[in-house]
């Protein structure tokens, strides 16, 4: 088993960490992985962590229901029944921020849910999956191949749509994947992410029993103010941060809020190139479902959930 300790935070660049939580991996190896977080800007990752060619043992278990529908067990059966309406729910809000129904690139898309449902939609649906068991699965669902190999073969502005749901914490090469997905979307394409909210109630109240964690296979945990924080931008030909981007949005999000207690509609906000929609907040803070537009300053979206929804 290979592991890798990284030097400096993702988000900020900053090398001076303090260890947060240890966290046992309960779905699979039972071993116990260290939480640490950026002294710098508070953003929170496991380190270390197994590299990238080893961490695919981490995934092999029948109860991980994201990658094998069969999965048994009370929890996974009321997971498979509330899935059914969360893929309505994440069709909806596709929809809503990309009416046009073009063509939607599902990335980490498990087996297959979500896009047969946006398919059922009128969406052209094209996936990307590691995971060869899940892969198979979500290739037969579809009747269509899914992809594994890199997004290096795909044509940029090809996209009018990109999701991924509870996947970006799973992604070993964060900035350099967030910038190949933004290169392939078109200039008015929308991507949408969801992430879990390290910040929520429950993450708050079970601490390290947290579901959401999910260490080893979580590499990072976001919160509102981590996400926010400026990543160093370069010109064009060079990796770009999006967590610029999810910061735009949050910022925007606090804007709303405060208006909002003024009575006062709130406006569409430009940074940058980018168009930052608010929308829809439940109460305390428990669901954020917002989407930036504009491939043209790399676009991203975020959706928090609280309760550590895992994707379909």
């Amino acid at each position: 088993m290979s592991y890798e300790r990284l030097e400096s935070c993702p988000v900020c660049g900053k090398t001076e960490f303090r260890n947060k939580l240890v966290v046992e991996d309960r779905t699979v190896s039972h071993e116990s992985f260290a939480i640490v977080q950026c002294a710098g800007c508070s953003f929170q990752f496991t380190n270390p962590r197994p590299d990238e060619a080893d961490i695919g043992r981490y995934y092999e278990s029948d109860d991980y229901v994201s990658h094998n529908s069969g999965a048994a067990g009370l929890v996974n059966r009321a997971y498979k029944v509330a899935r059914f309406f969360t893929m309505r729910r994440k069709v909806g809000l596709l929809t809503k921020f990309a009416p046009r129904r073009g063509k939607l690139l599902d990335y980490g898309c498990g087996t297959g849910n979500f896009l047969a449902a946006a398919k059922s939609a009128g969406w052209d649906v094209a996936g990307f999956e590691p995971n060869a068991r899940a892969r198979e699965e979500a290739s037969q669902r579809l009747g269509q191949p899914i992809g594994q190999d890199g997004l290096g073969a795909l044509e940029p502005g090809t996209f009018d749509a990109i999701t991924l749901w509870h996947v970006l914490e799973h992604v070993h090469t964060l900035n350099e994947t967030l910038a190949q997905l933004a290169a392939l979307l078109k200039p008015d394409g929308v991507m949408l992410i969801a992430v879990p909210n390290v910040e929520s109630l429950d993450a708050q109240h079970y601490r390290e029993l947290w579901a959401a964690y999910d260490v080893p296979r979580h590499l990072y945990h976001f919160a509102p103010k981590t996400m926010a924080q400026p990543a160093q931008e370069a010109q064009a030909g060079h990796p770009r941060n999006l967590a610029h981007a999810a910061g735009c949005l949050l910022r925007e999000h606090a804007q709303r809020k405060a208006q909002g207690r003024a009575g006062r509609r709130p406006a569409h906000r430009s940074e940058g190139g980018l168009q930052v929609q608010p929308v829809r907040r439940a109460a305390r803070g428990t669901v954020l479902e917002p989407a930036i537009r504009g491939r043209t300053t790399h676009s991203g979206g975020l959706r928090r959930l609280a309760n550590g929804e895992k994707p379909g």
